[in-house]
């Protein structure tokens, strides 16, 4: 392979190169896979309103798009299928625009073709819809009311306690379950050996740990690692860490000494600029952070305070996820984080907010 032919193949996301085609192709969620299956078996003209929900890269969004695949030839799937991201327009303005004229538009009767019926309705596949607003999800709900017998909504959320209650109710709910280390071990391994990615066992186990078995973030690490080394070569701790984005352990140890030493909150402001302006994730440095307390036994702090600490780094997250500020959170873990290492003696004190 020239280095013409290497850049090509490289410049293709292995996330998209390897999604799963068919239905069946979808790793781990067999209850989901059977029931649509069989949706599709009978033609596909009952299908309901679908609510996909679930961890990030458990395989909702790769379903959806099998699924529309599946119903619908080739030639018609642009015209019969819409995919939004709601992450991107999340206000009312795409539901009446976007949404509602689409939704409305009518496509005849069923047909069938080469022996399969080609159902006559159209698919809206909303992606990330949980980050949709309360205002925009009410018009979406009387949209699919309207628009029921001639467009069908699926639904794809990570938090469904984030979608409205009318709106999940008009849906059949499907939960996607977290994938196991050794399925998603078996995934990098089978694309290792079809990139000619060499990587240790341990090492695809690292990544997977790293990325909190969300295959899809697994697979993006695995093919900007690869990137890194000759081709050929081994990929190594190194490549990994620089590819996930992983907070390096010196500015991890200079948060943790920031929170459990006799120090000022000066220290802690310090690392916590360093972590921001370093452009590395909050949320990562909380995980890695969780990691040590529950892997390592520290002098500084008791099952119970670590227990505390742990309990505010979650807070933290769930206001990092919503988008609160990188910087706040963390200035807010590590002054909690002095708090509670002084406190071994005032136990009760340690779980209020």
């Amino acid at each position: 392979m020239d280095i013409g032919d290497r850049a090509s193949v490289l410049s293709t996301p292995w996330v998209e190169k390897y999604r799963p085609v068919k239905i069946k192709d979808v790793a781990h969620q067999t209850e989901v896979v059977a029931a649509l299956e069989q949706a599709v078996e009978r033609g596909g003209g009952n299908l309901p309103h679908l609510l996909f929900y679930g961890p990030p890269g458990t395989g909702k969004t790769s379903l959806a798009l099998a699924l529309v695949r599946e119903i619908f030839p080739k030639e018609i799937l642009s015209q019969r299928v819409l995919e939004l991201n709601a992450s991107d327009e999340r206000g009312i303005r795409v539901v009446r625009e976007k949404i509602k004229g689409f939704a409305q538009g009518a496509v005849g009767q069923a047909k069938v073709k080469d022996g399969k019926t080609i159902p006559s309705f159209k698919v809206i596949i909303l992606d990330e819809a949980d980050a949709v607003t309360g205002e925009a999800q009410t018009a979406l709900r009387r949209t699919m009311e309207t628009y029921s017998t001639v467009t069908r909504f699926v639904l794809i959320c990570n938090y469904i306690s984030r979608i409205i209650a009318p709106l999940a109710s008009r849906c059949a709910k499907f939960r996607f379950q977290p994938l196991p280390t050794e399925v998603s071990f078996n995934r990098l391994s089978m694309i290792c050996k079809s990139e000619q990615v060499t990587a240790s066992e341990d090492l695809l186990k690292l990544i997977i740990t790293r990325t909190n078995g969300d295959l899809r973030k697994a697979l993006m690490t695995l093919q900007s690692a690869s990137r890194m080394v000759p081709h050929g070569s081994e990929i190594g701790d190194k490549e990994i860490a620089l590819a996930s984005g992983e907070v390096p352990q010196e500015l991890l140890e200079r948060f943790r000494s920031a929170m459990f030493a006799d120090s000022s909150f000066e220290n802690v402001q310090s690392v916590v600029d360093d972590v921001v302006l370093g452009g590395y994730p909050a949320d990562g440095l909380l995980h890695q952070l969780c990691d040590l307390l529950v892997e390592e036994d520290y002098a500084e702090l008791d099952e119970l305070q670590k227990s505390a600490l742990i309990m505010k780094m979650a807070r933290a997250e769930s206001c990092l996820a919503d988008g609160a500020s990188e910087r706040l959170q963390l200035l807010d873990v590590g002054a909690r984080g002095m708090y509670i290492s002084k406190s071994r003696e005032n136990s009760s004190s340690l779980f209020k907010v």
